[in-house]
């Protein structure tokens, strides 16, 4: 089960460098650790492994940045969706402060290693804005800006007229600020990042994915349909698309993500007097609602943005008029806008809205679970997944651990969730 749309109907496929494609995994080989999944988490976890001197080999199903990571709106956004730092430190204790302190640095720690990198991925620290849809929903806002700067984030509530200023729009009612969030083309950073493993040593099949694994001799064993790779340890980081090739795969991580899918669209650029009235400052921002509004800029002035829908049929004209209609009424100087783009792709969301971390067996990591965050997140969990591979103790590092839970009929679930959710979200977004 893959995206209705290619990634090649995206705007970012469009737009981004091309890639010359890695050859698929032939016959046996062997390395230190081996990595599935060549999005965000899996890249990252291979370019602090390969930095540190360690052998990796990256197996990836489709291409780099197929799945999510290349297919995302790209905002970086320093927060979890519902997880709130209070919940998190509750639940996991040290490791949950650890985890907090991770999210509150992850977007930094994303333009920090672009920049380190040399990766040209259209990145701009401009801030993300998370304002209020409705006066009520600023207690929200408060509460969520005073648990982030009690543990050192320069999160700031902004009033109605600054949130006025920002957004270039009178429809919202003020909310938290950011300032080291912002946005970058998604698609490009996992490509730069792909690159930068290949400089530094990591080996990357694509077109490989995983059949099955299995451990033997000590060694884990994955097998591709025209190879096998022996390692050490593993990490699996294919998120919401775990399963989507082989079922087989880490079926208890994939029954425990539903997989949601999530539109994005991209309107013709915007002339010089549009963009100096709407997000005037380039900021990223996504609001309150549940069924969420949200936009940011790209490099060629086109406005960045997407929707929901209960049911998929005629997404692409459906999408068009209904988030048409929204962006005409936040902002009247845009008119009825046109779209270039609209694509979609797949996000993994929890009961809970916790991420899973986990080990299923010896030296073998996982996580799943972005539930809308994974760009920033991504990044900074390799980081500490990497250090998880060599040793390091997990007392040390901000991996608050939890076992996967399957979703009792998962199969149904999947289906049956997403199109009765978004009525009930629209539902409470218009009540107090």
């Amino acid at each position: 089960m893959f995206s209705s749309q290619q990634i090649s109907d995206s705007l970012w496929a469009d737009v981004s460098p091309a890639r010359n494609a890695a050859p698929a995994l032939t016959g046996r080989a062997e390395t230190d650790v081996a990595v599935i999944g060549g999005g965000f988490s899996g890249l990252s976890t291979a370019l602090h492994l390969a930095r540190a001197g360690h052998s990796v080999t990256l197996l990836e199903g489709r291409s780099v940045g197929y799945g999510g990571s290349g297919r995302n709106n790209g905002q970086v956004i320093p927060t979890m969706t519902a997880a709130e730092p209070d919940a998190i430190e509750e639940r996991f204790g040290e490791a949950g402060e650890r985890f907090v302190a991770l999210v509150r640095d992850s977007a930094s720690y994303l333009f920090d290693t672009a920049r380190t990198e040399g990766i040209d991925c259209e990145g701009e620290q401009t801030g993300w804005f998370q304002p209020a849809h409705r006066e009520s929903r600023m207690k929200l806002s408060e509460a969520r800006v005073t648990a982030w700067a009690k543990r050192g984030a320069p999160a700031r509530l902004l009033d109605r007229a600054e949130a006025s200023r920002v957004i270039g729009s009178d429809r919202w009612f003020g909310g938290m600020y950011n300032p080291t969030g912002g946005h970058i083309n998604p698609l490009a950073l996992a490509r730069g990042l792909a690159s930068a493993c290949e400089a530094k040593g990591v080996v990357i099949h694509e077109a490989s994915p995983v059949e099955a694994t299995g451990r033997r001799d000590g060694k884990w064993h994955l097998k591709t349909r025209d190879g096998e790779l022996v390692a050490r340890a593993v990490m699996l980081a294919s998120n919401a698309y775990t399963g989507f090739q082989e079922a087989g795969l880490a079926p208890k991580v994939a029954r425990s993500v539903v997989p949601v899918l999530s539109w994005q669209m991209a309107t013709t650029p915007l002339d010089e007097a549009q963009r100096e009235v709407v997000v005037p400052g380039r900021e990223a921002v996504s609001d309150t609602h549940g069924d969420l509004h949200f936009f940011r800029f790209d490099k060629r002035n086109r406005l960045v943005t997407g929707g929901a829908l209960a049911v998929g049929h005629n997404g692409p004209e459906r999408l068009k008029a209904l988030v048409g209609r929204r962006l005409q009424e936040a902002f009247p100087v845009l008119g009825r806008p046109e779209f270039d783009f609209v694509w979609n792709g797949y996000i993994g969301m929890t009961e809970d809205r916790f991420p899973y971390i986990c080990q299923l067996g010896p030296d073998f990591w996982c996580w799943a679970g972005c539930n809308g965050r994974g760009v920033g997140l991504s990044v900074s969990l390799g980081r500490e997944l990497a250090a998880a591979l060599t040793g390091t103790p997990v007392e040390e590092l901000a991996l608050p651990l939890s076992d996967p839970r399957p979703i009792p009929l998962h199969g149904l679930v999947k289906t049956l969730a997403p199109p009765l959710m978004l009525p009930l979200y629209r539902w409470r977004d218009g009540r107090d």
